[in-house]
């Protein structure tokens, strides 16, 4: 568990699909998502690659596991934050359990509180996006998101 800490106040936001594209409405504002942008601004030369070696079928199969894969880690991860007691006893709950202890050993370790988890962030007028954590970050206030790879 880390310490909650009462810094930072947080709005609702509202995430929604508008085209196929993630945005928020938070505050007044209508915004596209980070991920929204970050998607149309990157080089997806090696994505394409990679799904041409792999073939689609195969490709579809390996992304959509490591979504699940993610969401798993992703609960233990948040229920570790909250102090709340979670275990899932399932194959893929005992893998994601032993990835997600690894990120609390080496990446939460230097966290030392947080202001908010799973909270709306956004700059008025030109982004929003939800985050897994921000809290204190080797002494500096940071905003934190959990990953994985295999």
């Amino acid at each position: 568990m880390i310490k909650k800490l009462d810094k930072y106040t947080y709005v609702g936001g509202t995430r929604y699909m508008d085209n196929g594209s993630r945005n928020y409405e938070v505050a007044g504002y209508r915004l596209p998502s980070v991920t929204t942008i970050l998607g149309r601004t990157k080089d997806d030369t090696f994505l394409k690659d990679w799904i041409k070696k792999k073939g689609e079928k195969e490709a579809e199969r390996i992304k959509n596991a490591s979504a699940v894969r993610g969401t798993s880690m992703h609960k233990y991860l948040e229920n570790y934050v909250l102090g709340k007691g979670y275990e899932d006893l399932t194959e893929l709950g005992q893998e994601t359990k032993r990835m997600a202890e690894k990120v609390i050993e080496v990446g939460l370790a230097p966290v030392s509180g947080y202001f908010g988890s799973e909270v709306t962030i956004y700059y008025p007028g030109l982004y929003a996006g939800a985050t897994d954590l921000v809290g204190t970050f080797d002494y500096e206030d940071s905003i934190i998101d959990f990953k994985q790879s295999t």
